[in-house]
């Protein structure tokens, strides 16, 4: 990097709009959505997407809702030309779709790009020319007049070739490329001179197109842009002004935020950002935090999981796992206060779909897009011990006392710090077993019964393996826990304290099982949990007796 004073690169200009109006506006209506994901994004992939493959994700875009899809430069190649045909010659165009087409204002090529069009129903010729300062002396060594009279003889050629198609309602967009570098009064310049050729109305409207080809400049400098623009146009009632944002600062979800709340009226973007350099506008985050604010999007990703997958195994792309809504871990809590918080969240969420969605750090119900609750909780090192209760509640169905939290929590941390890995649930009820249910040394319980003597006294039996040896031991209580605290007597086990019992069902029917969670107090004042698994409660209670004892004597020796 150049040391300072650094004179390699310049801030951006600023708009002059000291009484611009977007930063108290606010978006309440979702805008007209185009996907460009089998253009822009399909030329930013390293293998570009066969016909096949495009059918499929053309079919997947319709499915979303999308209205409006670019699918491809016909002009471009055999392929883009073969892939549109096929979608006429098969009939895969909805009545209530526009295919747009995307040409450079060239004649050849818009020839060429009507010629695709035979049989298209509604179609959106999307004409451009580079117009911003840098193009014009770096690449084309032209002048404004000379970029102008461009854009001007592309819209002559497209009208002129309109009645060519007389069963094909056609729109016009023009697109000055690199808007958001260019000096604003020559877009103006361009898109106004197009709107004469064209003469759009009210009825009859225009696409005028504002790229941000390159994001050089902060978000709100573009909205600037966007509400200097809407302001000036001459035809703002005839023509749709759209935004195409790329993603070079890692802000063009917020600058097309800005640019909706400045006045624009149509967004182009691809599923999860795909698209030249560090991307395109990511249409699913954007769709979806306008959902999360209580606005209907009008696009559906009830199955984002599914989307996703057409999306990645077409493109050979990876939505990365922290992506807004899509990626892997985006529905994650690895923090132990986040995993406690959403824990208490969902137990407070009434079950009515309709109930205000209250649940701490989750801003949307995983539910709504089809994401499986099973991966909100992951274990690793840094958890806590809100997590782990909830993987066990959720997963498995152990209703762990609240005191016992923090035992298991240590216990599966302990796990993660050795392991250095992440505790998938499996991995933590595989700790839970080995820390309550396959303890069974010094002590095992080998066989249990009892007897109510009269109202105040039950008398039990026990056969345990105690350091290896078989013992028989009996001993009398209020109940068959008690009965069996008091005969481990008979072992040397004495003055330990039942301090807490809960226990419940793991399922439903005659054969289920139960389980039964045990609070042990040493004579030292020491104390443990244990639990214990049977298909008979009293069973299930007298092996956590065991399990805490045994913890107890474990911690101890060592």
């Amino acid at each position: 990097m150049q040391k300072p004073p650094i004179t390699k690169y310049r801030p951006f200009p600023v708009v002059d709009l000291p009484d611009r109006q977007w930063p108290s506006r606010s978006i309440d209506t979702a805008p007209i959505w185009c996907s460009v994901d089998l253009r822009d994004g399909n030329q930013a992939l390293a293998i570009p997407m066969n016909v096949e493959e495009k059918v499929e994700l053309f079919k997947t875009l319709v499915g979303i809702g999308f209205k409006e899809i670019e699918v491809g430069f016909p002009s471009a190649s055999d392929t883009e030309f073969a892939f549109l045909r096929r979608l006429v010659d098969d009939n895969l165009i909805p009545d209530d779709v526009s295919i747009q087409v995307l040409v450079q204002c060239r004649e050849h090529l818009i020839r060429r790009t009507f010629e695709s069009l035979q049989g298209v129903k509604r179609a959106i010729v999307h004409i451009y020319n580079s117009t911003n300062p840098l193009q014009r002396r770096v690449v084309f060594g032209a002048e404004k007049e000379d970029i102008r009279n461009i854009a001007i003889a592309g819209a002559k050629l497209v009208k002129e070739l309109v009645p060519t198609l007389p069963d094909t309602d056609i729109v016009l967009q023009y697109s000055p490329e690199s808007f958001s570098d260019t000096e604003l009064e020559f877009s103006l310049e361009c898109c106004e001179a197009v709107c004469d050729v064209w003469q759009p109305t009210p009825d009859r409207k225009m696409i005028l197109n504002l790229p941000n080809t390159v994001e050089y400049m902060m978000p709100n400098v573009h909205a600037d842009q966007i509400e200097w623009f809407c302001r000036k146009i001459s035809r703002r009632d005839s023509v749709i002004v759209s935004l195409h944002t790329h993603n070079d600062r890692g802000t063009g979800v917020a600058a097309t935020e800005l640019g909706l709340m400045a006045g624009a009226d149509r967004v182009e973007g691809t599923l999860f950002g795909n698209g030249e350099r560090t991307g395109n506008l990511d249409i699913v985050t954007v769709a979806l935090n306008m959902y999360t604010q209580g606005l209907d999007p009008h696009l559906d990703f009830s199955n984002l999981n599914e989307i996703r997958e057409v999306y990645e195994r077409v493109t050979k792309m990876d939505v990365p796992p922290r992506s807004p809504y899509g990626g892997d871990l985006v529905f994650t809590a690895f923090s132990g206060s986040h995993q406690d918080a959403i824990k208490k969240g969902f137990a407070q969420m009434p079950d009515d779909e309709a109930a205000l969605w209250q649940v701490p750090y989750l801003t949307i119900d995983p539910k709504d897009i089809g994401r499986n609750y099973r991966a909100i909780i992951r274990i690793n090192s840094q958890s806590g011990k809100g997590g782990v209760a909830y993987v066990m509640e959720k997963e498995y169905g152990f209703n762990l006392p609240k005191e016992m939290h923090k035992e298991l929590g240590k216990a599966v941390n302990k796990v993660a710090d050795e392991t250095g890995d992440e505790i998938t649930p499996e991995g933590v009820y595989e700790c839970f077993l080995n820390e309550y249910i396959r303890v069974r040394e010094p002590l095992d319980i080998l066989e249990y019964r009892s007897e109510r003597i009269d109202n105040d006294t039950v008398e039990g039996w026990a056969v345990v393996k105690h350091n290896g040896v078989e013992k028989n031991l009996r001993g009398t209580g209020n109940g068959p826990i008690a009965a069996f605290v008091d005969a481990l007597e008979g072992i040397g086990y004495k003055d330990y304290e039942l301090l807490s019992y809960s226990e419940h069902s793991l399922s439903k029917g005659a054969k289920s099982k139960a389980v039964s969670y045990i609070e042990l107090k040493a004579p030292n004042g020491a104390t443990s949990f244990g639990a214990g698994i049977d298909t008979n409660i009293s069973h299930a209670s007298i092996r956590g007796v065991v399990s805490a004892l045994n913890r107890l004597l474990n911690s101890q020796s060592g």
